[in-house]
């Protein structure tokens, strides 16, 4: 049976790896900071999968007043096309709901096509937006 619980600090290792072994992490990003900024942040969480123990899935959600956002869903490669990425999905939208959040966003890079393709068969839409950023260095 699989669980779904929020990480703690003591996460970080088995996430880190599980974003590695996703490729999700990018050398521009730290993702260890950005795993301990989560779980330190009352408006963020980081949801986790387990099944027997095991950590098979994660997603990063918050919430910042306006918008939710959704980082960092990675499956185990192993693990993948049984669900769990839907299932991970369906409980960052629980936790934005719980918190009445009216619209869910998330990035992905314009040339990963599997993982647009996963959201829209979701019933996510790909938005007319640019994405613009700065560094704090």
């Amino acid at each position: 049976m699989n669980r779904t619980r929020i990480a703690v600090a003591d996460d970080c290792d088995a996430v880190l790896s599980l974003w590695a072994a996703c490729a999700l992490t990018r050398p521009w990003n730290d993702a260890a900071a950005d795993f301990t900024r989560a779980v330190e942040n009352p408006a963020a969480d980081i949801l986790c999968l387990e099944k027997e123990g095991h950590l098979m899935a994660t997603v990063m959600v918050g919430y910042d007043g306006h918008r939710g956002w959704v980082y960092y869903l990675g499956v185990a490669p192993d693990s993948r096309m049984h669900g769990l990425g839907r299932e991970m999905m369906l409980a960052a939208e629980h936790w934005l709901r719980e918190r009445h959040a009216p619209k869910i966003q998330l990035m992905v890079r314009e040339d990963n096509e599997q993982a647009i393709g996963f959201y829209e068969a979701l019933g996510y839409e790909v938005q007319p937006v640019v994405t613009i950023g700065r560094r704090f260095e």
